[in-house]
């Protein structure tokens, strides 16, 4: 018998249903899983689990296309009727200049489509699925929607998985969504219209687990996955046309109309006079060729290369030489905040406690840096105990580590229990590694009803209580509070806690866009203290609240500020929440500080129109508001890959020409619609690097400052050019007609001609390739 699965059905509404009916939908067993005949029929009807491959033209049609062009028509025309009356040598010359400039063109153009090949390499992993009951590792091209898939702490999720079951299961979501922190998954039934990002009973296909286990039914597989879905985005996306060449297109069609006008009226003159035909039509040859600048393809390949150089060296690595002159006429840059505009590090930056606030140096996960007080002074834990306690549960209390790779610093588990690892390290609470002063003997884990996480350690020391243990404890701030009774005073004497303060500053803290977490401990207690982990503990000391957040990239607020005097507009576009991206937005200038009026309206204070959009008030906004609230907003928040991609569209119609930037898959449609895609090189996912037409090499917003300033310069040099090599084009072709006119013998053949634009003036006029850029390049507005 078979059985009728409706896996496209629950594919986009498996997350508002009960699990028992996403089960019962796709004809698998919670327990038991697919048999291997019933994963093979469902292989053959759905197919392996990969992305579907693109549609491409082939080498052949790539290197027609190079052909497709009216001053390529003109030659092609000349040389054919050339070698037709027998000047064989003028017509092998005018093809080699022919195919010269269209293998230019297709080495080009075979470097720049690399994205779907990237998408498709993304799923090629190992998945642990359950199959007549037993647990078993295969490939997972070999996943079939209704499959039992098993993921754990460092597994990349092979397939859309609804959550059947899972024990404090975490995933990093920020390459699909943008969401910087990991995301607590659990089984609840969601409304429908919950978006991706908040679809907290899904794993995602792509996405890596950071913590637990969590074992879900593959609801999703290949090109019906989110990821499946961006990769239709990116092959929908248009690759748009740069200024420069739209603009060379349409000289190219005006100076051929010119061209043949002239060649014709040349050789309409000459037969009106009674000279030869062929005469004739070789005078209009060489009309043709002297007034065609056969040296401009070239002239512009290397001036954009010699761009392309300069940018290297200013860390930029262009992937498609066009590129190079459409960073000098951006508009607007439309960036992504994870990883692009801030370091994707959690970073403590303050530390309160109830006795007084530190201030946290550093950024990142490196031990660089130090706790001060508000006076700067440097704070030796020793003296304050309520400090000393608060580093020590962040550096104890904790399942992560740190490790440094090429002198770059990073977290193997949740990035928060990171930060305040590297918190631990710059407080110097011994080394950074209080666990060897601190023997864990047992923890209860963070869950999403527990809202904390504990730990018992030995004192080594016997220096805590009488029974030598001492609990751990961190979590949501209000949770740990409802546990506290007591805190410490500044001579590490307990007193009663006064909850009030606790949560007034919290507030203060949360209110300026930092995550915070509350730490507590509880001496003197036995080694059963956590034997039952479903009761919490009470009786707790509560030590102080941790304040991090994801910084902004140091030289991003001077980039910004530079961009903005460059008349270069700057959108933040995040999947994170609006809270956080309008803080760290704030910092880096895009929007006025949070305590200045008229921060939803304009400067005159006119018109209401909000700076910071969410993705939910985009999608409600009518579409003929839409455009412009797209233009007059700076931050956009919590928005889909879809709606990445309409935002740089509605810029586009706008007249705006749009540098995306971005690391993740989630930004790949977008950077490929986008006049420029600009991908981070050490961050960024391989999806979005070769979605891009740049990809920076230090990720630092910075360097896109710099590339802009290298484009401008680029376009200027092309312009001198142009301007040079013109008026000698035209000059031989009009020498050639008042020949004609004249009646005279030809004073040039076209074979000299093209000897002629391909040396001299191509040697001469590449000079100007060389020029430096003028110091107020980056004062001047973007050219029209």
């Amino acid at each position: 018998m078979t059985t009728t699965v409706d896996a496209k059905g629950v594919a986009g509404n498996h997350h508002g249903l009960a699990a028992h009916e996403v089960v019962l939908l796709l004809a698998t067993d919670p327990e038991r899983g697919l048999s291997r005949q019933e994963a093979e029929r469902r292989m053959a009807r759905f197919g392996p689990n990969v992305l579907p491959a693109a549609a491409r033209r082939g080498p052949l049609l790539r290197v027609l296309a190079q052909f497709h062009h009216p001053l390529i028509y003109v030659l092609l025309a000349a040389g054919a009727i050339t070698a037709g009356i027998g000047e064989y040598v003028d017509a092998s010359v005018i093809f080699a200049v022919v195919l010269i400039n269209a293998a230019i063109g297709f080495i080009q153009e075979s470097k720049a489509e690399a994205a779907l090949d990237s998408l498709r390499s993304m799923q090629v992993t190992t998945a642990t699925v359950v199959r007549d009951g037993r647990e078993r590792q295969v490939p997972s091209e070999e996943l079939v929607p209704g499959d039992l898939v098993v993921v754990e702490a460092g597994d990349k999720a092979p397939a859309d998985l609804r959550l059947l079951r899972g024990t404090e299961l975490r995933t990093d979501e920020s390459a699909l969504t943008g969401e910087s922190e990991p995301v607590a998954k659990d089984e609840a039934v969601l409304d429908v219209d919950t978006p991706v990002a908040d679809r907290r009973n899904t794993v995602h296909s792509g996405t890596l687990v950071t913590s637990g286990r969590g074992v879900g039914i593959a609801v999703a597989t290949g090109g019906e996955t989110e990821i499946g879905e961006i990769h239709r985005l990116v092959g929908a996306a248009d690759t748009l046309a740069t200024p420069l060449t739209a603009k060379l297109a349409d000289f190219s069609k005006l100076l051929t109309v010119v061209i043949l006008l002239l060649a014709g009226v040349t050789f309409a003159f000459g037969m009106a006079r009674g000279e030869e035909p062929v005469h004739m039509f070789t005078a209009a040859v060489a009309l043709a060729v002297g007034a065609i600048p056969e040296g401009l393809p070239a002239a512009v390949t290397i001036t954009l290369a010699i761009g392309v150089a300069r940018m290297a060296r200013r860390r930029a690595v262009i992937r498609r030489l066009p590129a190079v002159e459409t960073l000098g006429s951006t508009t607007v840059i439309c960036s992504d905040k994870t990883g692009t505009l801030t370091e994707n590090q959690m970073t403590v930056t303050t530390v309160w406690t109830p006795e007084r606030t530190f201030r946290v140096t550093g950024t990142g996960y490196a031990p660089a840096g130090g706790v001060h007080d508000l006076a700067g002074t440097p704070a030796r834990p020793a003296d304050h105990p309520s400090l000393r306690w608060t580093l020590l549960v962040g550096g104890a209390c904790n399942d992560a580590t740190l490790a440094e790779e090429g002198g770059r610093w990073h977290v193997v588990g949740d990035p928060t229990e990171g930060a305040l690892l590297a918190l631990a390290r710059k407080g110097g609470v011994n080394g950074g590694r209080p666990g060897e002063r601190l023997p864990r003997v047992a923890a209860v884990p963070f869950s999403s009803d527990r809202r904390y996480m504990a730990t018992l350690h030995r004192d080594v020391d016997g220096g805590d209580g009488a029974d030598g243990h001492v609990l751990l404890l961190k979590g949501a701030v209000e949770r740990v509070a409802a546990l506290c009774e007591e805190e410490f005073d500044a001579d590490g004497r307990r007193r009663p806690l006064d909850r009030s303060a606790v949560l007034r500053a919290a507030d203060e803290l949360a209110g300026t866009g930092l995550r915070v977490l509350a730490t507590a401990i509880r001496p003197g207690v036995g080694p059963d203290a956590l034997d039952d982990p479903d009761s919490p503990p009470t009786g707790l000391v509560l030590t102080g609240l941790v304040a991090m957040f994801d910084p902004p990239r140091a030289a991003a607020v001077d980039a910004v500020r530079a961009c903005h005097t460059a008349g270069v507009a700057v959108k933040m576009i995040t999947g994170d929440h609006v809270g956080t991206a309008s803080a760290i937005a704030s910092q880096l200038g895009l929007l006025p500080p949070p305590t200045e009026p008229g921060r939803t309206a304009d400067a005159d204070g006119t018109a209401p129109r909000p700076l910071v959009l969410t993705g939910a008030e985009l999608a409600a906004l009518p579409p003929d508001a839409y455009a412009d609230a797209v233009d007059h907003a700076r931050v956009f928040a919590r928005v889909s890959p879809e709606q990445k991609l309409r935002l740089v569209e509605a810029l586009q119609q706008r007249g705006h020409v749009v540098a995306m930037t971005g690391d993740g898959v989630n930004d790949a449609p977008a950077l490929r619609q986008a006049n420029i895609g600009v991908a981070m090189g050490e961050g960024g996912t391989e999806v979005a690097k070769d979605s891009a037409d740049m990809v920076l090499t230090d990720d630092d917003f910075a360097t896109i400052e710099a590339a802009v300033e290298e484009g401008r310069g680029v376009f200027d040099n092309l312009t001198k050019f142009i301007v040079w090599t013109l008026p000698t084009s035209m000059g031989q072709g009009l020498v050639i007609l008042a020949a004609v006119l004249a009646g005279a013998t030809l004073p040039i053949m076209p074979t000299q001609i093209l000897w002629i634009n391909m040396t001299t003036a191509v040697a001469l006029g590449l000079m100007l390739a060389f020029e430096p850029k003028e110091r107020e390049i980056m004062t001047r507005p973007p050219r029209d």
